[in-house]
Protein backbone atom coordinates (compact mmCIF):
# COMPACT_ATOMS: atom_id res chain seq x y z
CA UNK A 1 0.00 0.00 0.00
CA UNK A 2 0.84 3.42 -0.52
CA UNK A 3 -0.65 6.46 1.51
CA UNK A 4 0.06 9.84 0.56
CA UNK A 5 -0.35 11.87 3.58
CA UNK A 6 -1.60 15.70 3.75
CA UNK A 7 -1.78 17.33 6.94
CA UNK A 8 -4.68 19.97 6.12
CA UNK A 9 -7.00 22.59 7.63
CA UNK A 10 -9.72 21.26 5.39
CA UNK A 11 -10.74 19.27 2.84
CA UNK A 12 -13.65 17.52 1.11
CA UNK A 13 -14.37 15.43 -1.60
CA UNK A 14 -17.13 15.93 -4.29
CA UNK A 15 -19.01 13.14 -6.19
CA UNK A 16 -21.61 14.40 -9.05
CA UNK A 17 -21.44 17.61 -7.55
CA UNK A 18 -22.40 16.55 -3.89
CA UNK A 19 -20.05 16.79 -1.24
CA UNK A 20 -20.01 13.04 0.24
CA UNK A 21 -17.06 13.41 3.04
CA UNK A 22 -15.94 16.48 4.31
CA UNK A 23 -13.66 17.26 7.55
CA UNK A 24 -11.91 20.44 8.98
CA UNK A 25 -8.15 20.04 10.37
CA UNK A 26 -6.99 16.63 10.38
CA UNK A 27 -5.23 14.09 7.27
CA UNK A 28 -6.52 13.72 4.20
CA UNK A 29 -4.92 10.45 2.66
CA UNK A 30 -4.72 9.31 -0.80
CA UNK A 31 -4.46 5.85 -0.67
CA UNK A 32 -2.96 3.18 -3.32
CA UNK A 33 -3.59 -0.53 -2.88
CA UNK A 34 -0.93 -2.88 -4.75
CA UNK A 35 -2.12 -6.23 -6.10
CA UNK A 36 0.30 -8.07 -3.20
CA UNK A 37 -1.00 -5.90 -0.57
CA UNK A 38 -2.36 -7.45 2.61
CA UNK A 39 -4.72 -6.67 5.87
CA UNK A 40 -1.07 -6.82 7.47
CA UNK A 41 0.02 -3.64 5.25
CA UNK A 42 -3.25 -1.61 6.23
CA UNK A 43 -2.37 -1.97 10.15
CA UNK A 44 1.05 -0.97 9.97
CA UNK A 45 -0.13 1.79 7.64
CA UNK A 46 -2.46 3.03 10.36
CA UNK A 47 -0.43 2.88 13.17
CA UNK A 48 2.02 4.99 11.72
CA UNK A 49 0.06 7.55 10.12
CA UNK A 50 -2.42 7.57 13.41
CA UNK A 51 1.02 8.16 15.55
CA UNK A 52 2.47 10.08 13.46
CA UNK A 53 3.86 13.88 14.97
CA UNK A 54 3.68 16.26 12.49
CA UNK A 55 1.57 18.88 14.01
CA UNK A 56 2.60 21.71 15.81
CA UNK A 57 2.80 22.14 20.20
CA UNK A 58 2.60 24.94 21.73
CA UNK A 59 6.17 25.78 20.55
CA UNK A 60 5.42 24.96 17.20
CA UNK A 61 7.72 21.65 17.12
CA UNK A 62 6.08 18.67 15.27
CA UNK A 63 5.35 16.95 18.04
CA UNK A 64 1.92 15.82 17.93
CA UNK A 65 -0.22 13.51 15.87
CA UNK A 66 -3.62 13.71 14.59
CA UNK A 67 -4.50 11.65 17.66
CA UNK A 68 -2.71 14.25 19.76
CA UNK A 69 -5.00 17.15 18.52
CA UNK A 70 -8.23 15.24 18.13
CA UNK A 71 -8.36 16.03 14.10
CA UNK A 72 -10.15 14.48 11.49
CA UNK A 73 -9.43 12.11 8.77
CA UNK A 74 -10.55 12.09 4.79
CA UNK A 75 -9.53 8.93 2.99
CA UNK A 76 -9.22 8.97 -0.38
CA UNK A 77 -8.80 5.78 -3.07
CA UNK A 78 -6.36 6.44 -5.97
CA UNK A 79 -5.13 3.61 -7.58
CA UNK A 80 -2.94 5.69 -9.75
CA UNK A 81 -0.28 5.76 -6.95
CA UNK A 82 0.61 2.36 -8.11
CA UNK A 83 1.72 3.68 -11.37
CA UNK A 84 4.49 2.14 -12.86
CA UNK A 85 6.34 4.75 -14.77
CA UNK A 86 9.37 3.39 -15.74
CA UNK A 87 9.11 2.58 -19.30
CA UNK A 88 7.51 5.33 -21.92
CA UNK A 89 5.65 7.73 -21.05
CA UNK A 90 2.03 6.33 -20.50
CA UNK A 91 2.18 4.86 -17.08
CA UNK A 92 0.81 1.59 -16.84
CA UNK A 93 -1.79 0.85 -13.50
CA UNK A 94 -1.33 -3.18 -13.94
CA UNK A 95 0.08 -3.57 -10.48
CA UNK A 96 -2.84 -1.94 -9.16
CA UNK A 97 -5.16 -4.17 -7.09
CA UNK A 98 -8.26 -4.74 -9.24
CA UNK A 99 -11.60 -3.96 -7.40
CA UNK A 100 -12.73 -7.54 -5.64
CA UNK A 101 -9.16 -6.84 -4.26
CA UNK A 102 -8.90 -3.47 -3.21
CA UNK A 103 -12.31 -2.46 -2.25
CA UNK A 104 -12.30 -4.88 1.05
CA UNK A 105 -9.08 -3.85 1.51
CA UNK A 106 -9.78 0.06 1.79
CA UNK A 107 -12.47 -0.46 3.37
CA UNK A 108 -10.64 -2.50 6.06
CA UNK A 109 -8.26 0.30 6.14
CA UNK A 110 -10.75 3.33 6.61
CA UNK A 111 -12.61 0.82 9.54
CA UNK A 112 -8.90 0.72 11.02
CA UNK A 113 -8.64 4.49 11.07
CA UNK A 114 -11.90 4.77 12.19
CA UNK A 115 -11.35 2.69 15.27
CA UNK A 116 -9.32 5.59 16.51
CA UNK A 117 -12.44 7.55 17.64
CA UNK A 118 -11.17 10.04 15.45
CA UNK A 119 -14.04 11.71 12.99
CA UNK A 120 -13.10 9.66 9.49
CA UNK A 121 -14.94 10.41 5.82
CA UNK A 122 -13.93 8.91 2.61
CA UNK A 123 -15.31 9.32 -0.87
CA UNK A 124 -16.48 6.65 -3.05
CA UNK A 125 -14.52 4.12 -4.27
CA UNK A 126 -14.32 3.75 -8.25
CA UNK A 127 -16.07 7.32 -8.50
CA UNK A 128 -15.07 10.05 -10.29
CA UNK A 129 -14.39 13.06 -7.85
CA UNK A 130 -13.33 16.20 -7.17
CA UNK A 131 -11.08 16.51 -4.15
CA UNK A 132 -10.43 20.02 -2.03
CA UNK A 133 -7.94 20.59 0.48
CA UNK A 134 -6.11 23.55 2.30
CA UNK A 135 -2.81 21.99 2.70
CA UNK A 136 -1.54 22.77 6.31
CA UNK A 137 2.38 23.71 6.03
CA UNK A 138 2.57 22.68 3.33
CA UNK A 139 3.25 19.01 5.32
CA UNK A 140 3.14 15.90 2.86
CA UNK A 141 4.43 12.58 3.68
CA UNK A 142 4.69 9.57 1.58
CA UNK A 143 4.28 6.14 2.90
CA UNK A 144 4.50 2.89 1.94
CA UNK A 145 3.97 -0.44 3.56
CA UNK A 146 6.44 -2.04 1.68
CA UNK A 147 9.53 -0.04 3.48
CA UNK A 148 8.09 -1.63 6.91
CA UNK A 149 10.34 -3.07 9.49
Amino acid sequence: MKVVIQRVSESHVKVDGKIVGEIGKGLMLLVGIDENDEKTDAEWLVQKILNLRIFGDEDDKLNLSVQDIQGEILCISQFTLIADYKKGNRPSFIKAAKPDKAIPLFDYFKQEISKSGLKTESGIFGADMKVSLLNDGPVTIVMDSITKA
